[in-house]
């Protein structure tokens, strides 16, 4: 006998839009926060984003980041990131990392003092090591990737809601846009009040909740469109209902393992990716919310061309018929 889980029964008849005011009242706020606190804190730029330096070791040792990081903790450097390099084609006595120190307050790069320091503190660890590159990122780089990641997001949103535009409808389009902007700006805000790390991975982060976001609206689009099709003459609030009601099984399952995975990460996955993997975590939690509570709420608004007056909606039998609309 075979063993279904079911974490959301078959058919359920939640009134989405109960809350509406409430939800999206919420929504807003934590936009309008979000924006203040990007303003207020700032974000904490990682090296990516700073300008710092990247020194490459080499070894016949296993690279051990701990130890690598407790000798430079008395240095005081700042932001340091310390990763091991993978490659096929490296010697099996060839062991590779590289050491990212962020540039110092006031300061163009770090400088060769503070880099004779940390080839000191590494060689006590490591009497083998040895430093076959030093490379530099000045402050005009950092400014161009930082206006180069925003160009990335930016570029990802016009052509999501271009997409959705040529689908669906503009309605939909809008809405999808609004819900993407309402999960990138929170998940800034929370990145800026909290001081976590923000580089280059926290971008990819981004856009990957972009993504996993956009997937989730278009599938509650794709059975709205159905539904629109099939109902022609239900109210659009109890299509809507419907819709997200007739994909609540689908969302929470892909939500729900993906986050199984994600707090796995979160939890074991250590210093390197903790940043990378809180976006996406706190990303995927927004976007499904936004999916459900904002993106269908400007749909609803907006309206589409539909005509309500030739006949009762309750003759469609609609699980939702009665109640009140917004």
């Amino acid at each position: 006998m075979a063993f279904r889980l079911k974490l959301v029964p078959d058919e359920t008849r939640i009134d989405f839009f109960r809350w509406q005011a409430l939800t999206f009242g919420i929504s807003s706020v934590l936009a309008v926060l979000s924006v203040v606190a990007l303003f207020m804190f700032g974000l904490n730029f990682g090296i990516d984003f700073k300008g710092g330096t990247t020194i490459r070791t080499e070894s016949v040792q296993q690279v051990d980041v701990g130890e690598y990081r407790a000798a430079l903790q008395p240095l005081n450097l700042g932001d340091v990131a310390i990763t091991q390099v993978y490659d096929p084609t490296f010697r099996e006595d060839q062991h590779v990392a590289q050491v990212r120190i962020s540039a110092q307050e006031g300061t163009e790069s770090v400088t060769p003092e503070t880099i004779a320091a940390v080839e000191t503190a590494l060689q006590q660890v490591d009497p083998s090591i040895t430093f076959p590159s030093v490379e530099s990122v000045g402050p005009k780089v950092s400014g161009e990737l930082i206006q180069t990641a925003v160009y990335a997001v930016l570029a990802s949103l016009v052509a999501i809601s271009f997409y959705i535009w040529l689908r669906f409808e503009w309605q939909f389009s809008m809405g999808a846009i609004v819900s993407l902007v309402h999960d990138v700006l929170i998940t800034m805000g929370v990145f800026a009040v909290f001081q976590i790390k923000f580089d280059l991975t926290t971008i990819a982060a981004l856009l990957t909740i972009v993504g996993y976001s956009i997937n989730d609206t278009v599938v509650v689009f794709d059975r709205l469109r159905e539904n629109l099709m099939k109902y022609k003459k239900r109210p659009l609030r109890d299509l809507m209902n419907l819709s997200v009601n007739e994909t609540l099984s689908r969302t929470v399952m892909t939500s729900g393992t993906t986050l199984v995975a994600l707090i796995a990460l979160l939890v074991l996955g250590g210093d390197v990716i903790r940043g990378f993997v809180f976006a996406i975590t706190f990303g995927i939690i927004i976007g499904t919310y936004s999916s459900i509570y904002v993106a269908k709420n400007v749909v609803l608004w907006l309206g589409v061309k539909r005509d309500w007056s030739k006949k009762d909606p309750k003759q469609d039998g609609s699980p939702f018929s009665g109640a009140e609309a917004p």
